[in-house]
């Protein structure tokens, strides 16, 4: 079927999203990201949301196999930024009028995490006045751990799920029993439940990886009913078993690059055209392809950035995979940045607000 009466489709099938995410003609790609960036302004305007992203540990029990920060990564220099430190870094978003803020770091179960993690949201909850969202990303805890933030002020939460395939999950990571996709799952399950606003995701042009495997991550993100997508292209970390796999493979061709950019910035658009009015992420891994990648991420259909305000001296030890940008940007520089970014193709930042997936309110109203 044609692209265009594929477009024009209310409801689209695994056949339609697996013919659009085919697409490879230029004229054919600027179409299909036209419509995406047309949905998007159908539903929140030409404005995208800040999320202002302290990365604020590296340390991890995980040892994923693509990950930077892996546990067993000793090239890595650890850190952990002190609660002042990440107040202080919060003070100054809330003070940018951002609106929310992402609070990632490595994955921990431990009891001193898990109590630091819940004093951090209680206190910037207290120097916000309530006024700033919070987003965790610190991935797999129970029921409780899940529990005691959403009630000490985190309302979103972001858990990747890398693939929504199973046996492809497997391939980027060790088969030691700490890494298994039903338990990924269930936490995002468990999340639902909860109340938190829920964010999943994956990664584009993975070794093996299809388009009908990428075309079920979609529908992946609608049976899961998740609000906010995180997704972008797989990057390789040089000192990693996937990325010295991938490299020795003769796999990260520039093509190859050029070739995982352009799968993902039709995943945005074919998720954006399916899924309407859930809250999809320019991430920092397009442009890390590209200079104008998460320009492209926004005229494609992504509506929400996350500005690094992440310590300096800390950047270099947050590197989950290879030539990640604004590392050496100071937090302000990399607002002007991105302000001048969302300004060149004619979209607005909504500054002050939550930015809040349409798709979750739309579901409590029913």
């Amino acid at each position: 079927m044609a692209m265009e009466k594929i477009l024009q489709k209310t409801q689209l099938t695994r056949d339609d999203l697996i013919a659009l995410l085919s697409v490879t003609e230029p004229a054919e790609l600027q179409k299909l990201y036209a419509a995406g960036y047309a949905q998007k302004l159908k539903v929140s305007g030409n404005f995208d949301y800040y999320r202002g992203l302290i990365e604020f540990s590296n340390r991890c029990i995980k040892n994923c196999l693509y990950c930077g920060i892996r546990r067993d990564n000793t090239e890595v220099q650890r850190f952990d930024t002190t609660l002042q430190d990440i107040l202080t870094q919060a003070r100054w978003i809330y003070e940018q009028n951002f609106g929310s803020i992402v609070l990632q770091s490595g994955e921990r179960q431990d009891p001193e995490f898990i109590t630091f993690v819940e004093t951090v949201l209680r206190e910037i909850k207290k120097l916000s006045h309530g006024e700033l969202g919070i987003t965790l990303c610190v991935g797999e805890e129970t029921e409780a751990t899940y529990r005691r933030w959403f009630e000490a002020g985190a309302h979103r939460y972001l858990l990747r799920i890398e693939s929504s395939k199973p046996e492809l999950y497997q391939t980027l990571h060790p088969q030691d029993g700490h890494h298994v996709w039903q338990v990924r799952k269930h936490c995002l399950e468990l999340l639902r439940q909860i109340g938190y606003q829920v964010g999943t995701g994956v990664m584009i042009g993975l070794p093996g990886q299809t388009v009908a495997d990428l075309a079920d991550d979609i529908l992946f993100y609608r049976d899961m009913d998740i609000d906010m997508i995180g997704m972008g292209p797989y990057v390789v970390h040089h000192n990693t078993p996937l990325g010295k796999q991938v490299v020795a493979a003769g796999l990260d061709s520039k093509e190859e690059q050029q070739r995982r950019l352009e799968l993902s910035l039709k995943m945005i658009a074919v998720t954006r055209l399916f899924l309407k009015d859930v809250n999809i992420a320019a991430t920092t891994a397009l442009q890390a392809l590209h200079p104008l990648g998460r320009e492209l991420g926004l005229k494609a259909g992504a509506n929400v950035l996350m500005p690094v305000a992440t310590l300096p001296e800390f950047r270099t030890s947050y590197l989950l995979y290879d030539n990640k940008p604004c590392v050496a940007d100071s937090a302000t520089k990399c607002r002007d940045c991105l302000d001048a970014r969302i300004a060149a193709i004619g979209d607005r930042v909504g500054y002050g607000a939550w930015g809040d997936s349409k798709h979750f309110y739309k579901k409590q109203e029913q």
